[in-house]
């Protein structure tokens, strides 16, 4: 069964970030997946959060340097 974050537990998970930084995700359309259940609601299932962010890993910050 899938385990459901709220944009403060994803904070907790992700340390550094905030829930300003997953809303500019959202709204730009460059974060992970995520479930609106209700207009004013916003979940993120933890095991897509672990795949985006594996995804994301870099060599370095040349946008070429993408770990395979």
């Amino acid at each position: 069964m899938n385990e459901y974050l709220t944009p403060d537990q994803l904070c907790e998970l992700v340390p550094g970030t905030t829930k300003t930084y997953w809303a500019q995700l959202r709204f730009y359309g460059k974060g992970p997946k995520y479930l609106k259940p209700s207009p004013r609601k916003v979940l993120y299932i933890k095991s897509e959060i672990i795949e985006w962010l594996e995804n994301s890993a870099r060599y370095g910050t040349h946008p070429d340097k993408v770990a395979s």
